[in-house]
């Protein structure tokens, strides 16, 4: 089978000194996530789907007349996506590495596992998106490479690669990171027709929005991620020629 995609090998990354970009953007990275599990993931937990649904808390309302298997897989996406925000970013402290390698090694398997258990779970609750067929695939797509970026990244650890499963875990984490951008861009979405000058209704407005979101939020934080994997000389992909 002809391979879409090839991996271009660079040489190994020299590690460099963060400097002061580096530690903004981490620092900003570990707050939105921070933000985002604390604004929406615990509220999930304060009520039951019912009672949150009149209250139109989130997606209460899409998955309050779910199946309770739908139900049950909705949450472990929530514990497992919040769990991958909060942990990701410990992995990409270099401090934490050099000073404390058990640590990070430990915190990695929390990571990993919190991907691979909310991917799974993430693909159970797709076809009940409100964005319909464009969810379904969206997000299908978005619990699939999230899956798969994990594997990779362990895979390569346990071959002692560490370069690639650098580029591997910068991927995955990106994915990861969609629980933050999806957040970010539906407010600038629904705003986006007072900014056109074009007539505006909430209703309509949100449909319009959501129905983007499902690529959106994961589709440019992938590009950005390989932008930064070989900025940083990792292990990169490229289309064939």
């Amino acid at each position: 089978m002809t391979r879409l995609i090839e991996p271009v090998r660079t040489a190994p990354a020299v590690p460099r000194p963060g400097g002061i970009r580096s530690r903004i953007g981490w620092t900003f990275v570990l707050l939105t996530a921070l933000a985002v599990v604390a604004y929406s993931a615990v509220p999930y937990f304060t009520a039951s789907l019912a009672e949150l649904a009149g209250q139109e808390v989130g997606l209460a309302s899409t998955y309050a007349a779910a199946p309770s298997f739908v139900q049950g897989a909705f949450y472990v996406h929530i514990v497992g996506g919040a769990v991958a925000l909060l942990a990701g970013p410990l992995q990409f402290w270099r401090g934490l590495r050099s000073r404390a390698p058990r640590v990070h090694r430990w915190t990695g398997r929390v990571y990993l596992v919190a991907v691979a258990v909310g991917a799974v779970a993430g693909l159970v609750i797709a076809p009940w998106s409100r964005a319909g067929y464009v969810g379904f695939f969206g997000f299908g797509a978005l619990a699939v490479l999230w899956f798969v970026t994990a594997w990779r990244a362990y895979r390569a650890i346990r071959r002692g690669d560490v370069p690639s499963h650098q580029a591997w875990m910068i991927r995955n984490y990106a994915l990861t990171y969609a629980g933050v951008t999806l957040r970010i861009w539906l407010p600038l979405l629904l705003l986006a027709p007072l900014m056109l000058g074009q007539p505006w209704e909430l209703d309509a407005a949100f449909a319009n929005a959501y129905a983007a979101v499902p690529f959106l939020c994961w589709l440019p934080n992938l590009v950005f991620a390989e932008w930064l994997i070989r900025r940083r000389g990792l292990p990169s992909y490229r289309l064939p020629v």
